[in-house]
């Protein structure tokens, strides 16, 4: 029954999705140039601790003043986790996180890449691993209230997505989890060998499919979880910065740095 409630809440929470998108498009033709800011660090609305997984939403993006649809997809986050603390960081504090927090090995083959995807999939791990809770794409949003998603004693949630297999858009993680340091290493070790061509399979949710078993750890369905692309989309996300997205980048530069 519980899953019977979240599957119709979040046809619901799509339909409105992706109705706030078409009226975004009219404002953003009468505004071009307006944009939102996400702040940095936004504390939570309710405080309640969980027992494994800290209460920190983490996200990333190019930069923290977005478009109209990418704020509400942030401001539906907030909502859906108002006992956790947000945490946003934008390209130049993801390098500067991992030169304080990690070795001077991590943090050379991470500014070897050059695409802001393949960067955004090491960091999530990294950061996951040093504070631990829960890591969003920008362009993902809940369907459920998280606290309902994580049980107490919980220490990882995986999602799990319409094909059977692993994505990196939603994680979960308490601090020092070991399967991120399986994840993190075997990222650390394609760039530096250097031979995968392709972001997916480089840094992204084709390590977590080679390395993750699915009998072995937690996972939840998309649909009962979290889903991409309805509040906003690759036009209004790369507005600013047009063509960046990893799909396309990787066809006209390396991903890694020679």
């Amino acid at each position: 029954m519980k899953k019977i409630c979240i599957y119709i809440f979040s046809r619901f929470v799509k339909l409105f999705a992706n109705c706030s998108k078409i009226m975004c498009y009219c404002f953003h033709f009468l505004f071009p140039n307006k944009r939102f800011i996400i702040p940095y660090n936004s504390r939570a609305i309710v405080k309640i601790k969980n027992k494994s997984i800290p209460n920190i939403l983490w996200q990333t993006n190019f930069t923290n003043k977005v478009t109209l649809p990418v704020y509400f997809n942030y401001l539906w986050n907030r909502l859906m986790a108002p006992t956790f603390e947000f945490r946003f960081m934008a390209d130049t504090q993801m390098g500067e996180f991992i030169k304080l927090n990690h070795s001077p090995e991590i943090h050379e083959t991470y500014s070897r890449l050059q695409i802001g995807a393949a960067k955004a999939d090491l960091w999530r791990v990294l950061v996951l691993k040093t504070y631990g809770g829960v890591y969003l794409d920008i362009d993902a949003h809940l369907v459920w209230p998280i606290e309902l998603i994580l049980d107490s004693a919980d220490d990882e949630m995986f999602i799990q997505t319409k094909n059977g297999e692993f994505s990196n858009y939603f994680i979960a993680s308490k601090i020092d989890n070991p399967r991120l340091d399986l994840i993190i290493n075997e990222i650390i070790f394609n760039i530096k060998k250097d031979q995968i061509k392709n972001v997916f399979d480089l840094t992204g949710p084709g390590v977590f499919n080679k390395l993750l078993n699915i009998s072995e750890v937690k996972f939840i369905y998309y649909q009962y979880c979290c889903l991409q692309g309805n509040f906003t989309n690759e036009f209004f996300q790369y507005i600013d910065k047009p063509r960046s997205k990893w799909t396309r980048a990787q066809k006209i530069i390396d991903i890694i740095k020679k």
